[in-house]
């Protein structure tokens, strides 16, 4: 079957851990018909939470797309993890949908995440909608949970119905009656929506205050898009899970009120790079060229790589042939699917607005346009702004055998998940895998073991330091080797001073009357590069100094290159020893984000750790930003520190800055580890 664009709504559900986010997916796919029986999180067998660790830990860890068909509708649905330290995860799914449902625990209310999700989700342009879950909880306060609501996310979030009195919930918006609540008046809650809804529309708002007309649901459509694409409204729903009360009038809500993929604020797409960037208008015209953005890539074990795309424009049928950003040679569509959690069932296209997935796309990762013409080459939407990831751990395979291994499961994971950083230091011969947190990172290690079955051990990441000199000197070296036969001859005479900072590494000759044959004075700089890569003092990579080669002498026989590169590396040495040389350390920019009542004991943290605050800044929530710098190896490990600082509130972001000396008992500790 293929779904019509009007007819699809495409709903992501974001908020924090234990809101309830994978059991009202599995309500809604109860009451949707999808599913015979509803699961639950507790007995470990519902539609989302697939994953034996999900499972077993009773929250999710991944994103899962599912579907269902109600009253004529196509919902795609997709329940997103709610740890903070996963959601990147959740993030970068949100381009694939127009409205972003804000899952709030009645009985937790609002915490850091829902913040991030809420700002997150304004940042895209995206219709919001706020659905308040477990009303039946004891001490559930929703009256005061909607002003808490209200007073941290704007007076453009209301009730569009109410918790009633026995339990159920009344709508507020379409049929308002005179029935009890648990808090408030429907009628007046039916009146501020209306209110509201109308602002937009100069020419309703006359018609509603002049003539004092009741408008009807035809009649308010238009008006109630318009204010969820401008952020005019956030409308507020409730349910219960457990007992099922407001699930009926949430399909009612996706049905009736929620934007089709025509109604939403259409994405922005760009073309070209640099100078030549463009914004490029993408229409929901299934006759035109398929454009279809992939928003996750999942490594099935029978059907290959597998992009799950959201498609803008144009109809993906199996079949047809799409390019993969600008690659060249086209991939072919054998078959478009619909995820149900883990579940594949085959479809018969994929049309503008759905979301479908196509099997062993290898050249697919996060972000790919797929198309069907080279016009559209050079394709890319414009960017989520994903959080950056941070927290680094080293790790190595437990068994050498497994190196490969290892590095296959590594590509494919990061190719799964944007938030996700492997990088090679090849100074150091370190792979560094980088997350948003500890539970990130814990999360892809049991993936690595699980699914590829290899073991790989960790440690803190090596810091990346470097050496430089401090003052000018020069250095002599005679190399002569005699051993029967032909022997080696070169000597050099060299200068050397420190460059600015950054500047890097410069050499020159300035030999003259043949002391040193033009030929090897290459095999001069190869010696003097041998010892800017493998360090002097503290074996460490060498930056920012110049090397002058000014005299030398040669044989007419011995001399060859390999003397030369003898000869020249330990010039450079005698030199490096009267340079006053030290070792330097990365600094990083830092900016923390904490509660207000935090900040004190943030400041002092970074004091004690050598490092340096430059100012703060209030945000509106009640929160600071801390911005400073301080060395990496003191930051590197402070995402737990700040967990302990902050009750688990607390953020931070840090980009490197420049190298700086590092204190001199730290310079003596290295030296002589060096020498060791």
């Amino acid at each position: 079957m293929t779904y019509r664009t009007a007819d699809i709504r495409n709903v992501c559900l974001v908020g924090p851990a234990h809101a309830g986010k994978t059991q009202l997916t599995e309500a809604l796919l109860h009451a949707g018909g999808s599913i015979a029986r509803c699961g639950t999180v507790e007995q470990g067998d519902t539609v989302s939470d697939s994953s034996r660790r999900e499972r077993q830990l009773g929250h999710s860890l991944h994103v899962s797309v599912c579907h269902f068909d109600h009253a004529g509708i196509h919902v795609n649905m997709i329940d997103t993890p709610g740890h903070r330290d996963l959601y990147g995860r959740a993030l970068s799914v949100l381009p694939a949908v127009e409205t972003a449902a804000v899952v709030i625990d009645a009985q937790n209310g609002i915490d850091s995440v829902t913040g991030r999700v809420m700002n997150a989700a304004t940042a895209l342009r995206l219709c919001r909608l706020i659905i308040v879950n477990k009303i039946d909880a004891l001490d559930a306060d929703p009256g005061g949970l909607v002003e808490r609501i209200r007073a941290a996310f704007g007076p453009e979030c209301l009730p569009i119905n109410l918790p009633g009195a026995q339990g159920d919930v009344i709508d507020c918006y379409s049929r308002p009656s005179g029935a009890a609540t648990a808090f408030g008046s429907v009628q007046a809650a039916h009146t501020q929506i209306i209110d509201q809804v109308v602002e937009v529309d100069d020419a309703l708002m006359e018609l509603y205050l002049e003539q004092g007309e009741e408008l009807g649901p035809d009649q308010l459509h238009e008006p109630f898009e318009k204010a969820l694409r401008e952020g005019h409204l956030v409308p507020i729903c409730f349910v219960s899970t457990k007992t099922g009360a407001g699930i009926p009038e949430l399909l009612e809500i996706f049905e009736r009120l929620l934007p089709n993929p025509m109604e939403g604020n259409p994405p922005t797409f760009l073309k070209g790079e640099g100078d030549k960037l463009e914004q490029v208008r993408v229409t929901m015209d299934p006759a035109q060229h398929v454009i279809a953005h992939v928003v996750m890539v999942n490594n099935d074990p029978y059907k290959g790589r597998l992009a799950v795309c959201r498609v803008h424009q144009g109809t993906i049928r199996p079949g047809m042939q799409l390019f993969a950003g600008n690659a060249r040679k086209p991939v072919k569509v054998n078959q478009v699917l619909k995820l149900m959690g883990n579940e594949l069932v085959r479809a018969d296209a994929g049309a503008p607005g759905d979301i479908c997935a196509i099997p062993r796309v290898e050249e697919a990762c996060y972000d790919t346009v797929l198309h069907d013409s080279h016009d559209e080459d050079h394709m890319h939407l414009k960017s989520a702004g994903l959080p950056r990831p941070m927290f680094g751990l080293a790790i190595r395979p437990a068994n050498d055998a497994d190196v490969q291994k290892v590095s296959e499961a590594l590509h494919s994971l990061q190719a799964e998940d944007p938030s996700l950083n492997v990088e090679h230091v090849a100074t150091l011969n370190e792979i560094v895998l980088r997350g948003l947190g500890e539970l990130h990172l814990r999360d892809v290690l049991d993936d690595i073991a699980d699914r590829y079955g290899v073991r790989v051990e960790t440690a803190l990441p090596s810091i990346a330091y470097r050496e430089t000199i401090t003052a000018p000197a020069e250095g002599h070296h005679r190399h002569k080797k005699q051993s029967g036969g032909a022997g080696q001859f070169g000597e050099v005479f060299l200068r050397i001073e420190p460059l600015t900072r950054d500047t890097g590494f410069r050499f020159d000759s300035a030999v003259v009357g043949g002391a040193i044959p033009s030929q090897f004075i290459p095999a001069v700089e190869t010696g003097v590069r041998q010892v800017m890569e493998s360090g002097a003092i503290a074996g460490y990579p060498m930056q920012d100094i110049a090397v002058r080669v000014y005299d030398g002498k040669h044989h007419a026989v011995d001399s060859k290159e390999v003397a030369f590169i003898q000869a020249g590396r330990k010039a450079f040495l005698d030199a490096i020893v009267k340079a006053a040389p030290i070792v330097m350390e990365p600094i990083v920019d830092v900016t923390v984000t904490v509660p207000s009542a935090c900040v004190g004991g943030v400041t002092g943290d970074l004091s004690a750790m050598r490092g340096m605050v430059s100012g703060t800044s209030v945000l509106p929530d009640n929160r600071i930003v801390v911005s400073g710098q301080a060395p990496l190896k003191e930051i590197q490990g402070y995402h737990s520190r700040l967990k302990s600082l902050s009750g688990g509130e607390g953020s931070f972001t840090m980009d490197f800055s420049h190298y700086a000396p590092v204190p001199e008992q730290a310079r003596q500790e290295l030296t002589a580890a060096f020498r060791r």
